[in-house]
């Protein structure tokens, strides 16, 4: 390496440093003060609450890695320019390609790195944070209640709501409880007050009831509703538990706790379902055009299409395995919870028709007559409940099945695109500091500020776009990407033609240029006008 370029590295370590440093504090202290209240009160043990930080640093260090490359590259650069280095050496011939290849270079080390730090470090400190937060969630149930918010006391079973709770008595008004422990029945529970405590050993939790109602919805009858009346009543939740333990069995992992092979899995299982569903969707088209009303609109309109992709994930999977296959095979299918498709039945007790396939003759069905002269014909027959419901089951299996496609896709691109961000970001920032050698610090921060909101404006709705269907998942997630690139191509076109001298090349020239190239457009716009009014 040459020493002209260990100096100009050497000149973004220090702000890639503290850059990084004092951005993933900010936001981390920001995460951490969102659940403050989860974690406060409850008697956990030091390790866990260091654990806790430990394993929200991966997430935040994602985000805030593209930021720290781009106030370095600026405030190096700049700082460069403004004590003209950068003259110096173009008075002794070294070129400013010379300059930036050290500094690219190092910015694609950074971008492989990012890629196996979102690819592997990333999603597995997101699974574990998930599962330590509802570990804690359980541990003294009572102190997390919150007032009129649902409350889950018992995971999946029990869910509380009060409209006021006083934190020194227990006390609770405008009590409102969705017990859920007994599959058949759907019960709900309705008081004008109530108190609770910890009872058998701080392992249960009691609550006392005044003045209220149960309703009772049978699973299999819901036409029916039983109510009974109470003045007091008594409930009892087992085994919430005040002890904290740690859950070290496999749990459920969303589309931010896999790996991008995981997800790749994920992905095809699901496509090969919407393919299914879309065949036997096809076979019964004929039969869906037979239908009127509001339903049959629904069915003609669906979208046959999976989402479309250009396979990046599937790519990145294939050259990883050749890589490292053991690691590679350790990431397959036994490992990965498999992704359900939910499939919503218009009707509960509806059943599947059968489907025919080419050379199967359906079985005979009953003709009409055909009718003679002066008779009226008969009605068309009524369409089974079960047909509609099984077309409908159809119908939402392809929906469903996309919007798997979809999510899985997005968190695809979005780990690739946030660590090209560093490669885009030495492109963007390096001639904006090199065009303003005198912008400082006030360049620095305000040039990031604008590149940051408006990369992640685009990165949030880009995200929320693809996940709707309404564009593919490559489109939105490298459309940030793409654009600033373009900008830094250009920046760079321009770069060894700026005119500003060691005394120029500050903020305020840098608004100035801004204002002079609305006014030449106003003026501009204003000559035409003035063109068009003579011609006439």
């Amino acid at each position: 390496m040459k020493i002209l370029h260990r100096y100009v590295l050497k000149e973004h370590v220090g702000p890639l440093t503290f850059a990084l440093t004092a951005l993933t504090s900010i936001l981390l202290l920001q995460y951490i003060g969102k659940h403050f209240g989860e974690l406060v009160g409850k008697g956990l043990p030091a390790f866990v609450i260091a654990e806790f930080f430990a394993l929200s640093i991966p997430l935040t260090v994602a985000l805030t890695l593209p930021m720290a490359v781009l106030v370095a590259t600026l405030y190096a650069f700049s700082r460069l320019a403004a004590e003209n280095e950068i003259t110096a050496l173009k008075a002794s011939g070294v070129s400013l390609v010379s300059v930036l290849k050290p500094v690219l270079w190092a910015a694609v080390g950074v971008t492989f790195v990012m890629i196996a730090f979102n690819d592997q470090v990333l999603p597995r400190s997101n699974h574990k944070l998930a599962v330590l937060q509802r570990d804690i969630a359980q541990k003294k149930p009572t102190f997390g209640l919150r007032e009129q918010v649902i409350n889950e006391v018992s995971p999946g079973k029990f869910y509380l709501r009060a409209g006021h709770i006083d934190e020194s008595s227990n006390l609770m008004r405008e009590v409102t409880i969705y017990d859920m422990a007994d599959a058949t029945v759907k019960r709900t529970i309705y008081a004008d007050s109530g108190n609770m405590r910890m009872v058998h050993n701080m392992s249960d939790l009691e609550l006392l009831l005044y003045h209220g109602n149960t309703e009772d919805v049978p699973i299999n009858t819901p036409g029916e509703l039983r109510r009974l009346y109470f003045d007091v009543d008594l409930v009892r939740v087992k085994g919430v538990g005040n002890q904290f333990q740690k859950t070290t069995a496999e749990s459920y992992k969303s589309d931010r706790e896999m790996t991008v092979c995981e997800m790749q899995q994920a992905q095809d299982r699901a496509r090969r379902d919407h393919d299914l569903a879309r065949r036997e969707f096809t076979q019964r088209v004929p039969e869906i055009k037979k239908l009127k009303g509001p339903l049959s609109q629904d069915l003609v309109k669906v979208n046959l299409n999976p989402p479309w992709d250009i396979g990046l994930g599937r790519l990145y999977c294939k050259l990883f395995s050749s890589l490292a296959p053991k690691q590679a095979k350790a990431q397959g299918v036994s490992s990965t919870p498999r992704a359900t498709i939910t499939t919503r039945n218009a009707s509960s007790t509806s059943t599947r028709a059968p489907i025919m396939k080419p050379g199967i003759q359906s079985p005979a069905r009953p003709s009409n007559p055909v009718p003679t002269t002066g008779q009226a014909t008969p009605p068309p027959p009524a369409v089974d409940a079960a047909t509609l419901a099984e077309l409908e089951g159809l119908r939402l299996r392809l929906i469903d099945s996309a919007q798997l496609m979809n999510s899985y896709g997005v968190e695809i691109h979005k780990k690739f695109a946030l660590a090209v961000a560093c490669f885009v970001f030495v492109l963007l920032g390096a001639p904006i500091a090199l065009r303003f050698p005198r912008g400082g610090v006030g360049l620095t921060i305000g040039v990031s500020l604008f590149v940051f909101a408006l990369y992640y404006v685009c990165l949030i709705a880009g995200e929320s776009v693809a996940k709707r269907g309404m564009m593919p998942a490559v489109v939105s997630m490298w459309m940030a990407n793409v654009l600033f690139g373009l900008v830094a191509l250009w920046l760079l076109s321009r770069m060894g033609k700026e005119s500003s001298t060691s005394r120029g090349g500050d903020m305020k020239e840098m608004i100035g240029s801004i204002k002079g190239a609305i006014r030449s457009k106003l003026h501009w716009k204003d000559r035409r006008v003035e063109r068009e009014r003579v011609a006439a």
